[in-house]
């Protein structure tokens, strides 16, 4: 072994940094990815969410005064079930990822 960044892991480090400098180039010049930010997606999402749950509740109410056939209200009821399930999951990973946030050492 002619290398000698096993002897001394800085020189290692040096050389690592000298290249991923050299491949970054201007830092100031990289433009922020264009689209939606995350509180975009995630208040579309809750839209979304809030919009099948009221329309499956509507169409279980059509339901009942038989404006709607039951394939119909089985479906919108399949779709809401569905997408409340996501949100309780959802909302579940969020407060896990919180709590672990908030136990990390400082």
């Amino acid at each position: 072994m002619t290398d000698a960044s096993f002897i001394r892991p800085e020189l290692a480090i040096e050389a690592a940094y000298g290249k991923a400098k050299s491949l970054s180039g201007d830092a100031a010049a990289v433009a922020p990815a264009e689209g939606p930010s995350f509180g975009d997606m995630i208040r579309d999402a809750a839209s979304s969410a809030a919009q099948t749950v009221r329309l499956g509740d509507a169409t279980a109410a059509a339901g009942l005064t038989e404006k709607a056939g039951l394939q119909q209200v089985v479906e919108a009821t399949m779709a809401m079930e569905s997408t409340v399930r996501v949100s309780v999951a959802l909302r579940d990973k969020l407060v896990d990822a919180y709590k672990d946030i908030m136990n990390m050492p400082i």
